[in-house]
């Protein structure tokens, strides 16, 4: 099997590996949070460490950036709210809107709560 091959084998599995949905609230220092959605909860956490590591926000989400210059990269964190195990065969489109329903009962419960 020659390396491009293998490659290519590497790439096929990625894209079969299912990955866990999530809504999530991340938190910047005490003041600011952001209740978001994402396809793959692992790239959202790999995307947080490599902001650390580079120092740089340029791989967050652009709502945070303000907040995150004034407090920090070490005052981020991930709250995950609830995760979504996209069912087999399901679309980009259709786990999207069942993130959105989660992401609005979220709000909701939120609002409620004063949280």
């Amino acid at each position: 099997m020659t390396d491009h091959d293998r490659r290519r084998e590497l790439r096929a599995a990625y894209r079969e590996t299912p990955r866990q949905a999530a809504v999530v609230r991340i938190h910047v220092g005490t003041t600011t949070s952001l209740l978001d959605t994402t396809l793959d909860l692992a790239a959202l956490c790999s995307r947080l460490d490599f902001a650390r590591t580079t120092g740089t926000t340029s791989a967050l989400d652009l709502r945070l950036r303000s907040a995150i210059g004034q407090d920090g990269l070490d005052s981020v964190r991930i709250e995950v709210l609830d995760t979504l195990d996209p069912a087999p065969g399901a679309t980009a489109d259709e786990t999207r809107r069942e993130l959105d329903a989660l992401a609005d009962l979220w709000r909701e419960g939120l609002a409620a709560t004063g949280g």
